[in-house]
């Protein structure tokens, strides 16, 4: 007999908690014991009801599902994180593994895809849907040059200077000095990185920069 997985889904839209929540109701080892609308109420459910796996999307209000993810496994109460998302670049992917999260499925999977996937992950193992680990493989697979433009691919070319520039310390209006560029323009950069990055503020966007170059030193050039 299988064990039975309790489950919490975490995402902003009630219509499509409702309907993953009506899909499974009829799974016998499966209960949803709770419903998170942000990562707020994510991590505090994690704590509370102690699931077996939460389904968590990535881009909600507030604490994004990516933060969310990390404060749940570093409270380290054993419950597994399966992200279930729209997004599949390969930023999205590997933030949510480096956040700690068990799989990776999209939200437009078959039913059978995704119950196999929550089964996998309350078990212990790891699983992306099939067409993101196929792209994972061919990413380790394929020579890696030292290439800047490699690190954030969902960014252009000004937009990853700017970046490397905030995660210099620099503040918009020396960014805009240096790179020649209108204050009201750098800023405008600077909205459109954090929402391509799907983080929260500059802060977590700089953390990824360090994260992506963890041989580089905090005092080293990005430009």
């Amino acid at each position: 007999m299988m064990k039975q997985l309790r489950l919490v889904i975490a995402d902003d839209h009630p219509l499509f908690r409702h309907g993953v929540s009506t899909l499974f109701s009829t799974i016998p080892d499966l209960e949803i014991v709770g419903e998170a609308s942000n990562g707020e109420e994510a991590v505090r459910m994690a704590a509370e009801l102690q699931p077996d796996v939460i389904l968590m999307d990535i881009r909600m209000p507030g604490m994004n599902g990516i933060e969310a993810t990390k404060r749940i496994v570093s409270a380290n109460l054993g419950v597994q994180i399966l992200i279930l998302t729209m997004f599949q670049d390969d930023t999205s992917v590997f933030t949510a593994m480096r956040a700690g999260a068990r799989g990776y499925v999209l939200k437009d999977a078959e039913k059978d895809e995704l119950l196999r996937a929550i089964r996998a992950v309350g078990s212990g193992e790891a699983i992306f849907s099939s067409g993101i680990a196929s792209r994972m493989i061919e990413y380790f697979a394929m020579p890696r040059p030292a290439a800047r433009e490699e690190m954030f691919p969902q960014l252009a070319q000004r937009e990853r200077e700017v970046l490397y520039l905030m995660a210099d310390g620099a503040t918009n209006a020396q960014i805009a000095q240096k790179l020649e560029l209108s204050g009201k323009t750098v800023s405008n950069y600077v909205t459109n990185i954090l929402n391509k990055l799907q983080v929260a503020d500059r802060k977590e966007a700089i953390r990824l920069v360090k994260e992506s170059r963890p041989d580089q030193g905090e005092s080293d050039s990005y430009l």
